[in-house]
Formats: C-alpha cells, structure tokens, sequence
C-alpha cells in the first residue's frame, strides 16, 4: 500500500535535511581542514558520508514503496565558527533538530497507520540516540580541555581514528 502524499512530502522534506546535514558537516570538515586539526576534520567528513547516506536511506525507501522523489534545495550551512567548541556544540544543536524531525515524521506514520514507514524511521529514531550521544560526548570533552592547545591537538588525533562506519 502506497504511503499518503503528506507522508511522501514530509519523506522528500527529510531527504532535503539530511543533505543539508550533509553539507553542514562537509563545511565543518573545511573550517577544521582550513586550520590543521586533520583529525577533527577527518571525523567531520565521515559524518558528512554518513549523512549522505541517511538521505539516501530514505530517498530509496520512498522509491520502493512507488513514491515520487521530490529533491527540495538545500540551505546553505554556515562557515564561520570561532572555535572547535562551537563547531561541535553547534553539531550538538544540530543533531537535536534531526531527532525532533525524525520523532515527527514518527508520529506522523503513527496517525497514518502507515506501518512500513514506522519500520524504517524506528532505525532513525535508533540512530539519533546514538548521534546526539556522541556528539554531547565530544563537546562535553572539548568544554574540559578549553582553548588549551595540547588538550586540543589530543582530541584531535582521537578524533582522527574514526574510521567510517
């Protein structure tokens, strides 16, 4: 059965998010590139690939069911931070929204009985939980070590072990 055309307009709304997401992170790569901090930048590009491929989780999930692909523009993401802190806090905020557009789309798949479209988002919902406690973790870690180089350049090079998932 075909989801509703509010569904497949709030799926093709999400596509839209999860690109943006996707550029946010790819502009967050640059601004720690365009300062050396190799690892952060690392960490940022593979979650920028991973968000890529959460909109296109959802984007081949509305062509399965016989939906109709609508790709909305995408906002560009800010460049300018002042420091990692606000990089990674502003990530922080940013993975809140996710989770409250996901837990939307949730409820709206609830009200529809629209089943399948419940199944994928639980793997969203799933995925969220872990996203915004990863990155609550790096900024709670970032807040102890300040603006201290030394602290900073060890975070950095954890944070360049991240190997894509």
């Amino acid at each position: 059965m075909p989801f509703s055309q509010s569904m497949e307009q709030a799926l093709n709304d999400q596509v839209s998010k999860e690109f943006y997401a996707f550029y946010l992170y790819l502009a967050m790569s640059a601004w720690f590139a365009e300062r050396n901090f190799e690892g952060f930048a690392k960490w940022m590009r593979i979650q920028a690939d991973e968000e890529r491929a959460h909109a296109m989780r959802i984007y081949d999930f509305v062509l399965d069911r016989g939906g109709h692909i609508k790709l909305g523009p995408v906002q560009e993401p800010p460049t300018k931070w002042k420091t990692p802190f606000e990089v990674f806090d502003d990530a922080k905020k940013h993975e809140q929204l996710v989770s409250g557009s996901i837990n939307e789309l949730y409820t709206r798949a609830l009200a529809e009985k629209d089943y399948p479209s419940q199944v994928m988002l639980q793997w969203f919902i799933s995925e969220q939980v872990e996203e915004e406690k990863t990155s609550t973790a790096i900024v709670e870690r970032i807040r102890l070590v300040g603006d201290e180089p030394s602290g900073l350049l060890i975070l950095d090079n954890q944070m360049g072990q991240r190997t894509g998932e």
